[in-house]
């Protein structure tokens, strides 16, 4: 491959505003051309923010504690941002997209759950628990 810096797709037409496809892809070592309309990955729509944040939360294999450290922000803005990009992505809940609330017994559980894998701390638990000593 050309040591040419390659750009980033633009996610958007910067003069409309409205969507874009690729029409052309080049091989760099053979030459070939190939000539069609063919659709921007989703990936490529999201911002920066979004991208450094789906690489720190894949290197970190969804430990939300983990990315908590690694980038050194609050479990809630953790959740905040990965609310975020799952909506960006198109892949937010049914229960979140309706704005339908969790039923006490299901928080509870989806607490335990995220404990259990290592997301969230013992303190982090009680917190939402509304476990006071």
């Amino acid at each position: 491959m050309s040591s040419e810096k390659l750009h980033k797709v633009p996610a958007a037409d910067p003069v409309t505003g409205g969507p874009l496809f690729i029409s052309e892809l080049t091989g760099a070592q053979s030459g070939i051309t190939i000539r069609g309309r063919f659709e921007i990955p989703i990936y490529s729509r999201l911002d920066e923010e979004q991208q450094r944040f789906l690489e720190t939360f894949l290197r970190c294999r969804g430990m939300l504690n983990s990315v908590e450290k690694e980038l050194g922000i609050s479990y809630p803005t953790v959740r905040a941002r990965l609310d975020s990009l799952l909506n960006s992505l198109g892949l937010a809940s049914e229960r979140e997209e309706t704005g339908g609330k969790e039923r006490g017994s299901d928080q509870k559980q989806r607490i335990l759950d995220q404990l259990e894998r290592g997301e969230i701390s013992a303190e982090e638990a009680k917190a939402q628990l509304g476990v006071t000593k």
